[in-house]
């Protein structure tokens, strides 16, 4: 049996992480976008006497730690031999959410195949995420694409989640080496101006929930938690000239809105460029 399944990437301008002893409420505040490029994953099951997992990501085998465990948060000790082929269309590691795009897309299919739920799969994939501190509110967001505003930590029904209507056009540049999300998320002196500054940008941005004021506290995160390089300040700061520009959390690269055409003409000297839209679907199955 054959399931394809897309998660978008999803880009976090600030976040407050927020942990709880139960997985289901740990997670983050914050706000981000949803993007139409992300993870594709094509999940085969055949039958076996033990439980395998065979996974590929952009055609070579992998160990994918977050998509192993969230496929066996899904269906336990079922014994099946699952193979994944996952396509990845952003770089990891820089703040694109492919990490949780990979771990959806995987669970979404193999829920298709394996009559679960998709709330089930979510589940599976944030677990995943929240166990191997590859990320807090990514799953939550691809799940349900579009522009949001993470308003309560973990998954539904606590997590709760809010939208900023409209379907734009984005730059993403990427300007510098990878970041390591697990070894920032576990610095205890760094989280402290990530928490105090995360939860305060959500309630301005609650206050007044619109794109330029997304952006806005997104520089004001990026400068207060310095979290940032000097080459990706460079490149917000060149990106400005020609619309809205922040950096992505967590990774050395930036996200921008406005003039597109000029805005990967000038970022294109600070490193890949990558032109896509808002995804405002989530998860979704796009084959069976």
């Amino acid at each position: 049996m054959r399931a394809v399944a897309f998660a978008p990437g999803h880009i976090s301008g600030f976040f407050e992480p927020v942990y709880n002893e139960d997985m289901a409420k740990t997670g983050s505040r914050g706000a981000g976008i949803n993007v139409s490029l992300g993870a594709v994953s094509e999940v085969t099951v055949k039958d076996s006497k033990d439980q395998v997992f065979e996974i590929y990501i952009n055609n070579k085998k992998s160990d994918s730690l977050v998509v192993r465990l969230a496929l066996k948060n899904l269906i336990g000790e079922k014994p099946v031999h699952v193979i994944v082929n996952t396509h990845l269309e952003l770089p990891v590691s820089q703040g694109f959410g492919m990490s949780a795009a990979s771990a959806v897309s995987a669970t979404y299919a193999l829920a298709k195949i394996s009559n679960a739920s998709y709330a089930d799969a979510l589940k599976a994939s944030h677990f995943a995420e929240v166990q191997l501190k590859t990320g807090l509110g990514d799953v939550l967001a691809c799940c349900f694409g579009g522009i949001e505003i993470r308003r309560q930590p973990g998954i539904p029904p606590w997590g709760i989640i809010e939208h900023i209507p409209g379907k734009y056009d984005l730059v993403l540049c990427v300007v510098d080496k990878k970041m390591d999300t697990r070894k920032i998320l576990s610095d205890s002196d760094k989280m402290k101006d990530v928490i105090s500054c995360g939860r305060d940008c959500t309630r301005k941005l609650l206050e007044s929930p619109t794109v330029g004021n997304l952006f806005s506290l997104s520089q004001v995160f990026t400068k207060k938690t310095n979290l940032v390089t000097k080459q990706v300040v460079e490149a917000i700061d060149a990106a400005s000239e020609f619309g809205m520009a922040s950096m992505c959390m967590l990774g050395n690269s930036v996200f921008a809105m406005g003039e597109t055409d000029k805005l990967c003409e000038r970022l294109k000297s600070f490193g890949r460029v990558f032109a896509c839209t808002i995804d405002e679907h989530g998860a979704r199955i796009v084959s069976d």
